[in-house]
């Protein structure tokens, strides 16, 4: 490379195996490609060709690129649906219309080739199935089902660890191998580091890109009948997977950077390239981040941290260039890691404390909120994606997101969230305010779990469920699938005997006990957008009425305090008692600290403007 010359990455996807993963024994292939063929085959068969135009999305049987009135349209071949899906995977067809949701949340957003994205991106959830998936997007997705997560490492301070999850719980003895509780106590679920994470994945996809070149490729039209070759279509679906990134520039499509396909001319097809050149070319570039490079080292010298993968050998281990990611703050406050090349936001370690991050606070479109115990997070800013994983005790607010949240190893936690797709796995006593435009998903070993509507609103969140696609007409809350107890893609032990037993589903919150979470104003802002003032999901008849109630009430007995013939002296010693009771309330409940954090950031707000 010259000093001018600029450096490309394929930079890992790590949505896919956040995300994309699904607790499924029939998609568990383990035998290779050899079964995924057969699959693509009758996958194939069921298949269809969907057309868009700038008016209207249609699906039909032909290939034209003009409708009678001369408009634009674009054909996308190759497409199945849910009962396509069904049928060839021997699914059910709620199970075949999660695998599509699914699909659809961590397939990639910006286009292919220099065009549009695949119009399963921004699909409506009526549109989904009309659309369909593309064949050979969903044998890339059906691949990574293979996938087995990192194993947890030891936390380096047990004690720690212990202080901060409760000491006994109704649930130790029952469970025992599965508690997220005992896990965490025990240190064996210390979730691993990004950069540990990213390592694993890529570690999985330089393994398996043979097999995922192998599902794409097609036989050589030349004399050579033994050799693969992939054409600049095929080669573009390996996006699901690899990010193109070049230092300086902005994302750019697989098919014009790869030296192969660039700069073809875009009336005659380019020529298909064979699969080992294709191999050699992605292995040269392939990092796990843009602009760090994970270094190859054997592991554990000079001190470094390896990937522990008891699928790696010593020879083959990882360790990230850019260092831990662990801050120096206090109490995990400022924890927030805000490294642009990775373009996520940490929320950490949060302790007995309230925590509010603003649009202008989140790195990139992606937050995980790991390790909270006694706190009240606040993320009111639009998203992509979010995780909660291993907080107790806590309330967390997440702002609209627009493609996927995951919430895992959570214990007595509120989640109050607007999205598109959400799973809930390994959670116990929480309690989920949804607003979700798809069935929630419920899998692993959960125990009293509710669902409610959405409970909450801020000034904001009408434009940023309107920016990520979010439909405040259609909430599915009610409507939980629970798929398996156990999680194939999790490398810890499993007791025998459950590998095929459903997941405890959550039940729904009775409307006497749903209540409104109030916001507050400390941090509201003037904006020049329409703000919204009520909740934007409109409340089941049950639960406003039940509203309605308790608003009726409140105001009778404002009506009869006010109606009270009392003297001065005793309205202000009835002002005290209440006043003294609910300060009491404020103690007991812990409130008081949020009142207190809040006002403090306002504060620091307030000097820093």
């Amino acid at each position: 490379m010259t000093e001018n010359e600029v450096p490309l990455f394929l930079h890992l996807r790590r949505e896919p195996f956040e995300y994309g993963l699904l607790p499924l024994p029939h998609l568990m292939f383990t035998d290779g490609t050899s079964t995924l063929k057969s699959v693509r085959e009758k996958l194939l068969q069921n298949s269809f060709t969907y057309t868009v135009n700038n008016n209207n999305h249609n699906s039909n049987n032909d290939d034209n690129n003009n409708d009678n009135n001369g408009e634009v349209s674009r054909s996308f071949s190759r497409r199945v649906n849910a009962t396509g899906i069904a049928e060839s995977l021997q699914l059910s067809e709620d199970h075949a219309r999660v695998v599509i949701d699914t699909l659809a949340a961590v397939l990639p957003e910006y286009g292919r080739g220099g065009g549009a994205a695949d119009p399963l991106v921004h699909a409506s959830y009526v549109d989904v199935d009309s659309i369909g998936a593309d064949v050979y997007d969903l044998i890339l997705f059906l691949l990574i089902q293979t996938y087995k997560k990192l194993v947890p490492r030891p936390h380096k301070d047990a004690a720690s660890v212990a202080d901060v999850w409760p000491s006994t719980s109704a649930f130790d003895g029952i469970f025992a191998t599965l508690s997220p509780l005992q896990l965490m106590r025990s240190g064996r679920r210390f979730m691993p580091s990004q950069a540990d994470e990213e390592a694993h994945q890529l570690h999985y996809v330089q393994k398996n890109l043979p097999n995922i070149l192998g599902l794409l490729a097609e036989p050589s039209d030349n004399e050579s009948a033994d050799m693969q070759v992939l054409s600049s279509e095929s080669f573009e679906h390996l996006g699901l997977l690899l990010h193109v990134r070049e230092r300086g520039t902005e994302d750019r499509s697989l098919s014009q950077v790869a030296p192969f396909f660039a700069n073809s001319d875009p009336d005659m097809p380019a020529v298909p390239v064979p699969v080992p050149q294709v191999l050699d070319w992605i292995l040269e570039h392939i990092c796990a981040a843009p602009d760090h490079p994970l270094e190859r080292v054997l592991g554990g010298e000079n001190g470094s941290s390896t990937v522990g993968d008891l699928d790696i050998t010593k020879n083959d281990s990882y360790t990230s260039s850019s260092g831990s990611q662990s801050g120096a703050f206090p109490n995990g406050y400022n924890q927030q890691q805000k490294d642009a090349h990775l373009k996520l936001t940490f929320v950490e370690g949060v302790t007995k404390a309230s925590v509010v991050k603003q649009p202008v606070d989140i790195e990139g479109s992606s937050v995980k909120v790991l390790n909270c115990h006694d706190s009240v997070i606040y993320i009111l800013a639009p998203l992509n994606y979010a995780t909660v994983n291993g907080c107790s005790d806590a309330t967390i607010l997440l702002g609209a997101v627009g493609k996927a949240v995951r919430v895992e190893h959570c214990e007595r936690v509120n989640v109050i969230v607007p999205t598109m797709h959400i799973c809930i796995a390994n959670c116990r006593e929480c309690n989920f305010y949804l607003g979700v435009n798809k069935q929630p998903i419920i899998s692993g070993n959960n125990h009293i779990l509710q669902v409610a509507p959405y409970n909450t609103f801020y000034p904001d969140l009408e434009m940023h469920l309107a920016q990520v696609g979010v439909d405040p007409t259609v909430n599915m809350w009610d409507k939980p699938l629970a798929l398996g107890m156990v999680d194939p893609h999790d490398s810890l032990s499993h007791p025998a005997g459950v590998s095929d037993v459903q997941a405890e589903s959550a039940a729904v919150l009775h409307p006497d006990q749903f209540l409104n979470f109030v916001i507050p104003k400390w941090f509201e802002v003037e904006s020049k957008f329409q703000q919204t003032k009520d909740n934007p999901f409109i409340l089941p008849n049950p639960y406003m009425a039940a509203q309605q109630q308790k608003y009726t009430s409140l105001e009778d007995m404002r009506a009869s305090l006010r109606n009270t013939q009392l003297d001065d002296t005793k309205k202000r010693e009835l002002a005290s008692a209440i006043h003294g009771h609910f300060k009491d309330w404020l103690y007991a409940s812990g409130n008081i600290r949020q009142l207190y954090c809040l006002q403090s950031n306002e504060l620091d707000s307030r000097e820093i403007d």
